[in-house]
């Protein structure tokens, strides 16, 4: 007779969400963020460890246990700020975006401005500088291609540059529906992320990669803001057309009160007419 011990089963590991195929990909976000100073050391401490080890090391070889160690905190205080190594690679990602979108701020009301393409040259080229000083970046955005939850939370944080990128682009597309003008600041992020991992790669020219970058920048907004004035064209030709036609359906009452009452006239030209020619007619 089996005992009953021999009779268990052995509790199922469970799976890390992260790694889950879902319908809806939940975003990773850290399951607090420090308030006090103390906290927010230790918590910057890791973030710092984190990116060190995951430059050094891969994703692959990336462990919660080695970032403790390196940034000289409990393993058990880092879980309380991240589940997992997925949550730690998401809020490296997000710290990135937030560094560029403080950069992208210097460089709001620059367009359209008449020297906006130089700005845009001299942004790409500091962005540019950042992905080759800092070798992390590129570990972050692959790192973040690696399962369906940290992709799915890598897209939002890229639609929410995105929708500064779109605000930007408002004073050089002014004619350009709303939903359009989102749509191609999505696009224009997305290249030039992927242009920029693209551009470090081991086997690539950085800087023949970065000039094909601005290349593919410049044309498309050229682009767009060609496209914004001719639907400005139209839509002030639209406006006029309407206009005149309003002032044309303002102007027929009055018209067909002027025919009824030109027969009036031609009557008593008429009995004139007939006075004076009555003498000869005799």
């Amino acid at each position: 007779m089996e005992s009953a011990t021999n009779g268990r089963r052995a509790p199922r590991r469970r799976i890390d969400p992260a790694l889950e195929v879902q319908s809806e990909p939940q975003e990773l976000v850290p399951r607090r963020r420090p308030t006090q100073e103390r906290s927010r050391r230790k918590f910057d401490a890791l973030l710092a460890a984190s990116r060190e080890l995951l430059t050094e090391v891969g994703f692959e070889s990336f462990t919660c246990e080695e970032v403790a160690a390196r940034a000289d905190v409990p393993i058990g205080t880092l879980y309380q700020f991240f589940a997992n190594k997925y949550v730690i690679v998401c809020e490296l990602n997000r710290q990135d975006l937030v560094g560029v979108q403080d950069e992208l701020a210097q460089f709001n009301g620059k367009i359209p401005s008449v020297d906006w393409l130089r700005f845009l040259n001299n942004f790409v080229d500091h962005l540019a500088g950042l992905w080759t000083t800092d070798p992390s970046r590129r570990e972050v955005w692959l790192a973040m291609q690696s399962t369906p939850s940290t992709r799915a939370t890598g897209a939002i944080h890229e639609r929410e540059f995105a929708e500064r990128v779109a605000r930007m682009l408002a004073p050089l597309t002014p004619d350009t529906p709303r939903a359009r003008r989102k749509l191609m600041a999505e696009v224009l992020v997305h290249i030039v992320y992927s242009m920029l991992n693209f551009s470090v790669q081991d086997d690539q020219t950085h800087a023949d990669a970065v000039f094909e970058l601005k290349r593919i920048m410049v044309a498309y907004l050229q682009v767009a803001e060609q496209d914004s004035r001719a639907q400005a064209k139209r839509r002030k030709r639209r406006e006029e057309s309407e206009r005149k036609r309003a002032e044309l359906e303002k102007g027929e009452p009055e018209t067909d009160g002027q025919e009824q009452s030109a027969p009036e006239e031609p009557d008593a030209d008429t009995d004139r007419a007939e006075e004076t020619s009555a003498p000869s007619a005799r």
